[in-house]
């Protein structure tokens, strides 16, 4: 018979517990406006006409 068993399932419940009332990290949350105003910001970028080029002279 294995008189450690107690202890080491003691030792390692108190591990246990310890881990599960670890507190979580706290998250990082987008704003719907922040994203709005992204998605507004690249849909004007992608719809701007392109730079205008200077004209090449043919002789």
């Amino acid at each position: 018979m294995d008189r450690t068993a107690p202890a080491e399932t003691t030792a390692l419940a108190s591990e246990v517990e310890g881990l599960m009332e670890a507190p979580e990290p706290d998250g990082v949350f987008r704003d719907s406006r922040e994203c709005a105003g992204a998605a507004l910001l690249a849909a004007l970028l992608l719809a701007s006409p392109p730079t205008p080029r200077p004209k090449t002279e043919t002789k």
